[in-house]
């Protein structure tokens, strides 16, 4: 079941549901102008933040961003065809590319079975769309290279590409006065590739990026708002284990012996799988030189 919070005094979010992989979707309410963060990943996700907010003297958005190319971010996007939508120029060209396919369980199976598409994104679609399979790729209207500011009046939001492992795509917004930073899903591994991953160089350049703003509540799409003291502890622990990936030459079990003795602990299942997935990320950086 959603939840509708509210962050400070200009900032509400829609909270999470796994099975179907609906994201969390933002809105920034600004004296001029209303700016959503994600279309969702259908209309009835859209619809539903939206009506939900209009419950709460909340206006329709005027503009959307769109954080990157995958489905459960954009899928939402036919919902809203009187709202100016901006994604990265990089999003756009992936976008085009799903414009030609097939949403039925035949085309996704067999998507997943070639390997371009995965089974628990396959699953949350079926599980999403289980009365109906209309789905429209709508492309955004404007996009952009680098960053923009928007200025919602009382209010400013910087969006910036910032890509990841995650996606390449990927786009940050940065509510600038609030100081939340909305990382959607950058911060995630690889889960497009042969094996879940993380990539060393990536990951260190993406937090030196991150890092650079001033915030104190931090957004990860699929989890829930975390504390400044928070995300430095998950930075730490990234660049950590990626420090260690690269001294032990991407051997797991000496990963987890140096990780272990710098937490002095016993690991977690979170650090075991993030360390499997840099030794991933290691060995198929390593496939590719050979």
């Amino acid at each position: 079941m959603h939840l509708i919070n509210k962050i400070g005094k200009r900032f509400w979010y829609i909270t999470p549901i796994s099975v179907t992989d609906r994201p969390i979707l933002g809105m920034v309410v600004g004296d001029k102008k209303t700016l959503m963060i994600d279309a969702g990943n259908s209309e009835d996700h859209a619809n539903y933040f939206i009506s939900e907010l209009l419950k709460r003297d909340v206006p329709n958005p005027d503009i959307v961003v769109l954080t990157h190319w995958h489905w459960d971010h954009i899928f939402g996007l036919s919902a809203l065809p009187n709202t100016v939508s901006i994604a990265s120029e990089k999003t756009k060209k992936e976008m085009e590319k799903l414009i030609p396919f097939s949403w039925s369980d035949e085309a996704l199976d067999e998507r997943v079975k070639e390997g371009t598409e995965i089974e628990f994104c396959a699953n949350a679609i079926k599980e999403e769309y289980k009365n109906h399979r209309d789905i429209k790729i709508v492309l955004p209207d404007l996009t952009f290279d680098k960053r923009v500011e928007i200025d919602l009046g009382g209010i400013t939001c910087i969006v910036q590409y910032v890509g990841g492992d995650h996606a390449s795509d990927s786009v940050i917004v940065y509510v600038k006065e609030e100081k939340i930073l909305f990382l959607a899903d950058c911060i995630y591994p690889n889960m497009y590739s042969e094996k879940q991953n993380y990539t060393i160089k990536e990951t260190l350049r993406l937090l030196d990026v991150l890092e650079s703003f001033d915030a104190d509540t931090y957004i990860p799409s699929h989890q829930k708002p975390i504390s400044k003291e928070e995300f430095n502890q998950e930075a730490d622990k990234l660049r950590t284990i990626a420090k260690y990936t690269d001294s032990c030459g991407g051997d797991k079990q000496k990963i987890i012996e140096e990780y272990e003795k710098h937490v002095k602990r016993e690991l977690t299942e979170d650090e075991m799988e993030t360390i499997a997935d840099f030794v991933n990320g290691y060995q198929l950086a390593g496939s590719v030189y050979k």
